[in-house]
């Protein structure tokens, strides 16, 4: 097959089982994706890090000439996730379309830089997934050490599949949008790829969230299938039947970056200049309640009181919460009051210990 363009199109759609368990379940899988004519490049997993041992962690080696013999079968390229330079090796040996950093990996500078070194002089297109925690630096630190080595940043893209967090959340990874548009800030022509499969952790959600994908523009998506997801040895629960994959392509609207329509240009114009003078007046109450906090902060230390005084902050996160004029989320109006009250317990720390 000739070299894969990561670029040639979008939205690219990557789907297959998470982990290749059987021959026969690999290649059914893939011929029936194939046979929806929605998928663009077939996956797998070959090793699987598992968080604990004794869990199926992959069949190794022979999975790879299960999915090669899938493209030789369907005509589409394949992808597997590598964590060690031998696992690149291998691949390679293969000649595997695509080969991913996964989440795991990314987090660890030592093995990241293993695999570069194990990819210098190879023109493989090369995905990057999120670090498992929320550490954009990382992320954009695995780009670099690819592109140290010489791999050409056209063939790198990117992988979002959520963050580890505390808390309850209705997803298996919280999804934390803002990052992304960080890190595509800092690549922005670099191809963007959404994991729901890893985000959502369950089919349910695998809809909802792929259309957020689509909507915030991202380039594609890569999500898992398998011929029968109830005994799938990983991931189970956020796997889906190669027939129910082509159904929730097809369901997703990709709109369009824009319109060239002056009625639309205009509408459009006139919202922003609204929002501008809004986020001007918004800022400028910030400041006001900041300079406020100084004073208080200054009372505090001339009567040697402590900053904090929780009683006081939970009244006030409890009546704007419960405020029902509001139409905003309860999570939303909490990370912003949670900002505004670090803002101003660093101001009064600062007042207090001058």
């Amino acid at each position: 097959m000739e070299k894969f363009n990561l670029k040639a199109k979008r939205p690219l759609i990557i789907s297959g089982p998470c982990s290749a368990e059987t021959e026969e379940q690999t290649l059914e899988t893939c011929k029936r994706l194939a046979a929806t004519g929605k998928i663009d490049v077939l996956r797998a997993g070959i090793w699987k890090p598992r968080t604990k041992p004794g869990s199926f962690e992959g069949v190794g080696i022979k999975g790879l000439a299960w999915l090669a013999k899938a493209r030789e079968i369907t005509g589409l390229p394949i992808a597997v996730e590598v964590a060690t330079s031998k696992h690149v090796e291998n691949a390679l040996e293969f000649d595997v379309d695509i080969l991913w950093i996964g989440a795991r990996t990314t987090v660890n500078p030592f093995s990241v830089q293993d695999i570069a070194d194990a990819l210098r002089g190879t023109d493989k297109t090369i995905l990057i997934k999120n670090p498992m925690h929320p550490d954009i630096d990382l992320w954009a630190g695995a780009v670099a050490r690819l592109t140290n080595v010489g791999i050409d940043i056209n063939n790198i893209g990117l992988i979002h599949r959520g963050f580890s967090h505390f808390g309850n959340s209705k997803f298996r990874n919280s999804p934390m949008w803002h990052l992304v548009v960080e890190m595509r800030n800092r690549f922005p022509d670099m191809p963007m790829i959404c994991d729901p499969s890893h985000i959502c952790g369950c089919s349910e959600l695998l809809h909802e969230v792929s259309q957020q994908a689509a909507d915030l523009r991202f380039d594609g998506l890569i999500l898992e299938s398998h011929i029968c997801p109830s005994e799938a040895l990983s991931d189970a629960a956020q796997q889906i039947v190669p027939e129910e994959m082509g159904e929730l392509i097809s369901s997703i609207n990709w709109r369009a970056d824009s319109v060239d329509s002056a009625d639309y240009l205009k509408e459009l114009d006139n919202n922003r200049q609204q929002i501008d003078q809004i986020d001007s007046e918004l800022f400028y109450l910030l400041n006001q309640r900041m300079q406020v906090a100084d004073k208080i902060g200054a009372l505090k230390r001339d009567n040697n009181v402590a900053i904090l005084q929780g009683g006081r902050w939970n009244n006030i996160v409890d009546k704007v919460v419960g405020s029902k004029k509001l139409n905003l989320s309860e999570p939303f109006i909490r990370t912003i009051l949670e900002a505004i009250h670090l803002e101003s317990i660093s101001r009064q720390n600062e007042i207090m210990n001058k």
